[in-house]
């Protein structure tokens, strides 16, 4: 009798785990795409809601939003910072503390004038360079009851590089309140992997071969497995300005005030969080392949760099 009985019990949690359903949900958002692939028992969509955080996030931190609290603040007016903007806040924060200023997010001045936001770049001169690099200091500003305390009311503000990380992961936390533990999200290549398909396989996840051009054809590099961390890429090859014939990183590092010149590609880091993944990526990328070893080493991530060297493209795993 008990063991007809284990057979039944085991035949009905056979069944229901059949009764798994795949939700997949893509779009366009923050600039980029974003892809949700989930599994729920009950097969709810959730489209609305994840919708509404995007809405918020791009409220919160939209350089391209004039009413956003980040153009807001940027402009000098009198708001209240929400959470979102709060917690980008203390990621950008972390990042600049971990990396000795090279994670900077009052680099928006530097950025402006370059040409990688909405205005048109300037023509840059090295005393042009000096005196915006002077706009440039995390430690010069902060957030006092709810409100931004800049020490020039000329610094900006710029959280590009962990926003979408971030709301990889508000999405992802989003989903877990929902009782969802398996999920992929995706949003602009900042991903985070939880749980596993329902055959039990890790999701699978490709690393971009680097392109010749912004508007080459995407390749991958390689393809790896992952369960419950977050990964996020970056690479300069495909954003960058092109001016009398030199090419120009997107990454600038504040200290220089100028796009950063080194043989790093890519970098990959995989870390528990896609907003920490996020800043780590692009911390590498300021620092170069040799310093951003010295810099993740005992930090319990991994980092995968393709480089160049001696005008062969490498690559390299920094494992704990």
């Amino acid at each position: 009798m008990k063991r007809a009985l284990l057979i039944i019990i085991a035949f009905l949690l056979a069944s229901c785990a059949d009764k798994s359903q795949k939700i997949t949900y893509s779009g366009v958002t923050q600039g980029s795409y974003f892809s949700i692939t989930y599994y729920d028992d009950g097969g709810r969509t959730f489209e609305a809601e994840i919708d509404s955080i995007f809405k918020e996030v791009d409220n919160s931190l939209s350089l391209w939003n004039e009413n956003s609290i980040i153009r807001k603040v940027n402009r000098n007016e009198d708001v209240v910072v929400n959470q979102i903007f709060k917690d980008n806040f203390e990621w950008a924060r972390r990042a600049s503390e971990f990396s000795n200023g090279a994670f900077d997010a009052t680099i928006g001045p530097l950025v402006e004038a370059w040409g990688f936001h909405y205005k048109e770049e300037l023509e840059m001169t090295p005393e042009m360079v000096d005196s915006i690099r002077q706009l440039v200091d995390y430690q010069k500003i902060q957030i006092i009851d709810d409100r931004v305390v800049k020490a020039n009311p000329n610094m900006t503000l710029d959280f590009n590089a962990v926003a979408q990380g971030y709301t990889t992961d508000l999405i992802g936390n989003f989903l877990e309140t929902k009782g969802i533990t398996n999920y992929l999200v995706d949003v602009g290549g900042e991903i985070m992997a939880r749980g596993t398909k329902p055959n039990g396989k890790q999701w699978t996840i490709g690393i971009e071969k680097p392109a010749e051009n912004y508007d080459s054809g995407r390749a991958v590099q390689i393809k790896i497995n992952l369960k419950d961390k977050g990964i996020v890429t970056s690479g300069n090859y495909r954003k960058y300005i092109e001016k009398d014939g030199v090419r120009y990183s997107h990454s600038i590092d504040p200290k220089t005030g100028y796009p950063v010149e080194q043989n790093l590609l890519s970098a990959t880091v995989i870390a528990d969080n896609s907003s920490w993944a996020d800043c780590l990526a692009t911390i590498c990328m300021i620092v170069g392949k040799e310093k951003a070893s010295i810099l993740l080493e005992n930090q319990g991530v991994e980092a995968y760099f393709i480089y160049v060297e001696n005008g062969v493209i490498k690559t390299e795993w920094l494992r704990p």
